[in-house]
């Protein structure tokens, strides 16, 4: 599976942001597709999830950004509100068969957020 993610970018404190992340080749393994972020200096986290209609976060986000998926064009989405310093990161998408299997997994977009 190859994952191409995009939408990052330069944005103030309380705006949003949009990132894609479009999965082609063998995608029928590709059950949970997710988020995570590393920021300078810090492990990479979790960010969001889904799997079928389920979704998680972490907790610092819940309530901010939401993740969906097109399963017509095996697309992920995560739409990211009221944006804090605190959410600058490379964020990069994944994809497998469960949470702690991602196997697959994109090149990173940067997200900055100014304060």
């Amino acid at each position: 599976v190859q994952l191409q993610a995009s939408g990052g970018g330069l944005v103030q404190a309380g705006g949003s942001l949009r990132l894609s992340c479009a999965a082609s080749g063998r995608t029928f393994g590709s059950i949970v597709m997710g988020w995570f972020r590393q920021a300078p200096g810090k492990e990479r986290e979790f960010v969001a999830a889904i799997r079928w209609s389920t979704t998680s976060y972490v907790d610092s986000v819940k309530g901010r950004f939401t993740i969906s998926r097109d399963y017509a064009t095996n697309t992920a989405y995560l739409q990211m509100n009221s944006l804090k310093s605190e959410d600058t990161a490379v964020y990069y998408c994944a994809a497998g068969k469960a949470l702690d299997g991602m196997d697959s997994w994109g090149k990173g977009t940067q997200v900055t957020v100014s304060s």
